[in-house]
């Protein structure tokens, strides 16, 4: 049985107790948080509370907190001999104090809502500073998924730039689109079977192959008239930035 304490209440927390607190072979001995508010979540089923004096006895310890918060909470804790995580893909391992066994364990998803049903075919990337805690990382993360990959702190903080253009940016993207179809009287729904195909089609082809649009065939007189109707200038230099990166990139096509 791997015991298993998660320190931290928010949404990467919420998801590891339920994933973790169902498996057989692990036992969530306790929850550490802020607030007895951000720990009613979990009181039912496992130990809480607001003070890290308190931490009790685990083989890991989980890291679930903001990336800002890593090294001050780590550096305060005092556990043993078990094995200190956290689940941040920007911040490297070795901001977890030298004086305790360390690793990584990172989700490569966005974790607001999602379902545990829907975890098996996401990215668990892990990173120990000792081949038997690799063992240990490997066992708890094929818990959670069946992919696990072993990333460096390096290839973990350019994944999670990559992650940033690929999840974050399409969804602010899709943001100026609803907020375009709203200003002019347009139900946003009609663009919803277009954003699903373009996905789908990125999962199955390379995005270079996927790519379609005016940029992407130099079709200037398209792109003139949409410049032309955009008010906004944040949305014109935004056009214009990304219709420039595109024809930049099949240049030599078009």
């Amino acid at each position: 049985m791997l015991k298993v304490t998660l320190i931290g209440t928010g949404n990467i927390s919420k998801f590891l107790f339920k994933v973790l607190s169902d498996h057989p072979e692990v036992a969530i001995v306790q929850v550490l948080g802020r607030s007895d508010k951000a720990l009613e979540h979990f009181r039912d089923r496992t130990a809480v509370s607001i003070d890290l004096r308190e931490i009790k006895k685990a083989d890991v310890y989980i890291l679930a907190i903001s990336d800002e918060a890593i090294g001050e909470v780590a550096h305060s804790l005092e556990i043993g001999s078990g094995l200190l995580v956290h689940t941040a893909g920007s911040i490297p391992m070795e901001v977890l104090p030298a004086r305790v066994r360390r690793g990584v364990l990172y989700p490569l998803q966005t974790l607001s809502g999602i379902l545990p049903e829907k975890m098996m075919d996401i990215p668990i990337c892990i990173e120990a500073s000792e081949e038997e805690d690799y063992l240990i990382l490997e066992k708890l993360a094929h818990f959670i998924s069946p992919r696990v990959e072993h990333i460096n702190s390096d290839q973990r903080k350019h994944l999670h730039l990559a992650a940033v253009f690929a999840n974050n940016f399409s969804n602010h993207l899709f943001f100026l689109s609803s907020e375009i179809c709203e200003d002019h009287g347009v139900d946003f729904d009609l663009i919803r079977p277009l954003i699903r195909e373009s996905y789908t089609k990125v999962l199955s082809q390379s995005p270079y192959d996927a790519q379609t649009g005016p940029a992407r065939r130099g079709d200037n007189k398209t792109m003139d008239a949409h410049l032309e109707m955009l008010r906004s200038p944040r949305l014109k230099e935004i056009y214009e930035l990304l219709s420039k990166s595109i024809q930049n990139t099949y240049g030599k096509e078009l």
